[in-house]
């Protein structure tokens, strides 16, 4: 089977697919959820054996420990997954939801409702529990998923995905729903981008380089989810305490995520009493400082901060410090550098925090608090298919409403336009 017909054939299934899917009532579509949950942690060793042939690969072939350890799955993490589908179950189907409803002048009677998005193409790299993920969120929502994963993890996906698609055998939910392009040629990326009629919408995630190629190079409409350089300004006024733990989680606490800071900005009247202190904290965490003058003056181990590393997401102990002169000066460096993915400020003088969350140009702003929170989880929204920085459709943690359309359904009696 060639890349161009793989693709093609499976994303007609799943379009055929969506047409049943789109129908299904809330309770059969989440007994579909648990009935793969369960097939997840029945077929574990399977699962794990199949990963075991891409981890094998990937040391053969030079892959990083931390990268290995994102690939890697074991009984422990596939149970995780599985509870994942299971929490899906628990939140509430946005479906059928009524957003608003009217009657015109003329009788008509207009309501509006949530439906599904139809077919989704989720393009990501060397993470098997987007598999799991995203398919869950698709399916929740009456969507269908062509699913195109990295060739790292290409035996455990397609072992979870054959898991999966047996598991809906036994429920009203079609099989065809769940696609797995499984020629890994970049040639079949490009054409799931093309695949206008078919593919509903794509979704990348992954790194910048996938993204930015999604997004340039796709026909079907994109949900882009951004690269994070987030920022955390630390303010003339801000407590030195509440500055530390922040700047320190936003940093350190996991720092290959996309909500992770990257350059921390701090007032000159700040930095003059207080900046060896509030970089203590993330030195004894092994975080290596490149900044500006200032920073290097007050810091002997730092390194310069250039322009490429102001414009770098590093998803590494590493981390950019910069004094300005004022609150202005921060704004300027985030809208030059930052990616409208997540900004904090640290400070206790209201006037400021209200100019940087009405003047900041993301997707979440915060004021007092780390940007580590930006989580469909952390804002009580469930399991999310990715973190979109752009502004059309969908912004910040996409939950399952993300994942649908509207239409208008309009009722009348005999109505014609004069």
């Amino acid at each position: 089977m060639s890349t161009v017909s793989e693709v093609k054939q499976k994303a007609y299934l799943a379009k055929q697919a969506a047409a049943i899917t789109s129908q299904l009532t809330t309770d059969q579509k989440n007994a579909a959820l648990l009935a793969m949950a369960d097939a997840l942690i029945a077929n574990a060793s399977d699962i794990i054996a199949a990963n075991g042939i891409d981890l094998d690969n990937g040391r053969q072939n030079g892959t990083s420990e931390s990268l290995l350890d994102r690939l890697a799955l074991n009984e422990s993490r596939i149970a995780g997954i599985a509870e994942g589908l299971r929490q899906i179950v628990e939140l509430n189907d946005p479906v059928g939801e009524q957003l608003s409803q009217f009657t015109r002048p003329n009788g008509l009677n207009i309501t509006q409702i949530r439906v599904p998005l139809g077919v989704i193409g989720m393009i990501y790299e060397a993470r098997p529990n987007v598999t799991v993920d995203a398919t869950g969120l698709c399916l929740k929502t009456g969507n269908t998923v062509v699913l195109r994963g990295g060739s790292a993890a290409i035996a455990s996906n397609k072992k979870i995905v054959e898991v999966m698609r047996q598991a809906l055998s036994a429920t009203a939910l079609p099989i065809d729903a769940i696609q797995l392009i499984e020629d890994s040629d970049r040639a079949s990326v490009n054409e799931m981008l093309k695949g206008n009629g078919l593919l509903d919408v794509v979704i990348p995630r992954g790194g910048a380089s996938l993204i930015r190629t999604v997004v340039e190079n796709a026909t079907v409409p994109v949900i882009e989810t951004g690269a994070g350089i987030c920022h955390t300004y630390v303010d003339e006024s801000a407590q030195l305490k509440m500055a530390q733990d922040i700047a320190l989680n936003a940093k350190a606490q996991r720092p290959s995520v996309c909500n992770a800071m990257e350059t921390l900005l701090v007032h000159k009247d700040f930095a003059e009493q207080h900046l060896a202190e509030l970089l203590a904290p993330l030195q004894g965490a092994n975080v290596a400082i490149r900044g500006c003058e200032k920073t290097t003056a007050v810091i002997a181990e730092a390194t310069a901060a250039t322009d490429t590393d102001y414009a770098t997401e590093y998803n590494d102990y590493i981390l950019n410090v910069r004094v300005v002169d004022h609150i202005e000066q921060a704004l300027q460096h985030i809208a030059q550098y930052g990616t409208q993915h997540s900004e904090c400020i640290v400070t206790e003088n209201e006037q400021n925090a209200a100019l940087f969350l009405s003047s900041v140009d993301a997707a979440a702003v915060y004021h007092n608090a780390s940007t580590r929170f930006t989580d469909g989880f952390e804002f009580g929204f469930g399991a999310e298919i990715g973190i979109s920085t752009q502004k059309l459709h969908a912004r910040g943690p996409m939950g399952l409403p993300a994942l649908t359309s509207t239409k208008y359904m309009i009722s009348g009696n005999g109505q014609i336009r004069q």
